[in-house]
């Protein structure tokens, strides 16, 4: 199957970077896994739309006499569970190779280069995000709080600080016998979920995830041989439906191991549903041309879904009658595909004029007569 743009033509537009096709696409093998690539595509857009409808949509004014700004909140949590449990679970897949490499090429190649994006980033969202006051998300506001998340309590861009930490622990761990690493991960991201831990920031979220990036990693074969079986999708979703619907109607949210549970099966659900998106080419290729350029959209969104909340807040909060009611249905979706373009075309411009270094490690010059 061909896809719009190839990937040299497409690495070529951006400076050949491997952050662009994938942040970990030098692991990946020869034939690339376009069902893991069309996971991180949807996985990408529910990170934004859930951004769109909890930072932007549920802070404008409705006063339409309808529960759908409530409809669309509950629509964006039943999400939670899925898309960074399957991000990370991919993510580890695709790193099962890289961990293998000696320790200098791992901190480099893995370590260096996602801490230096987070730095990079955080002090770039530090500076946009004050033109954005009431826009519900971490941000420092001086110098000791910007050490903070630095360091310890990772901000908005989380998963790039996961990452680095993940990459270290998968490489310290190689050796030690795999359910000795992934019962404390397990107990770990339990622990988390049920509010056991202090857990300011985003610091959950980092503590939840790690179980999954090593399941990804220790588990390739079996969740590839999930994603290459003809399975009926239904059952699944059904699985997914049926514990989502448990959860809430028991309030077991906070309950020890239950969230955890229901986001194991949420990324079996994940990984069988966007292998059988190979069903319909159109949203399939889509997908995967969208999963392998998560990166800019990352980093770029959330500032600008900041300008876009500060311009729109006050006038679609203004709207009455009929007017809301169209923005109220059809807004969150909207603005999803506004911002992930504009997030697309800032990172464009932003290589065109050369800040390519922005989204990958500089490369420091070797000494003179060093061997290339």
């Amino acid at each position: 199957m061909t896809t719009t743009l190839p990937i040299p033509r497409l690495a070529a537009r951006t400076g050949g970077s491997a952050l662009w096709r994938s942040s970990w696409a030098d692991a990946a093998p020869p034939a690339r896994l376009e069902w893991a690539d069309a996971a991180k595509g949807a996985c990408i857009l529910l990170v934004v739309s859930w951004h769109v409808i909890v930072k932007d949509y549920l802070l404008i004014s409705w006063h339409i006499g309808l529960p759908l700004p409530g409809v669309w909140g509950t629509l964006g949590e039943q999400f939670l569970p899925l898309r960074m449990p399957l991000f990370f679970t991919i993510s580890g897949l695709f790193a099962a190779n890289a961990v293998l490499r000696p320790w200098r090429v791992v901190l480099k190649s893995r370590v260096a280069m996602f801490l230096y994006l987070y730095a990079v980033w955080l002090l770039i969202h530090t500076a946009i995000l004050p033109v954005a006051p009431d826009l519900p998300t971490e941000r420092a506001s001086s110098v000791p709080e910007f050490l903070t998340q630095l360091t310890i309590t990772p901000s908005n861009l989380w998963y790039l600080y996961a990452l680095a930490i993940y990459f270290v622990v998968a490489k310290a761990v190689r050796r030690v016998p795999r359910w000795a690493v992934l019962v404390p991960a397990a107990a770990l991201s339990a622990v988390a979920a049920a509010g056991l831990v202090p857990t300011p920031g985003d610091r959950g979220s980092f503590y939840q995830n790690l179980v999954f990036f090593l399941g990804g990693l220790y588990f390739r074969p079996q969740v590839e041989r999930l994603a290459a079986r003809r399975r009926r999708l239904a059952p699944f979703a059904a699985a997914f439906a049926a514990a989502l619907v448990l959860m809430a109607l028991l309030g077991a949210q906070s309950w020890f191991g239950v969230w955890l549970l229901v986001s194991v099966v949420a990324v079996v659900f994940g990984v069988v549903a966007s292998a059988r998106l190979a069903r319909w080419p159109a949203l399939h290729d889509r997908l995967v041309r969208l999963g392998r350029i998560t990166l800019p959209i990352y980093v770029i969104h959330m500032p600008v879904l900041a300008v876009l909340h500060r311009l729109l807040v006050g006038p679609l909060s203004a709207l009455g009658g009929a007017w809301q009611v169209f923005v109220a249905v059809f807004y969150p979706p909207l603005l999803t595909g506004v911002v992930v373009a504009s997030s697309l075309g800032i990172h464009r411009g932003l290589m065109a004029v050369g800040a390519r270094r922005l989204f990958s490690l500089p490369r420091f010059s070797r000494p003179t007569g060093a061997t290339p």
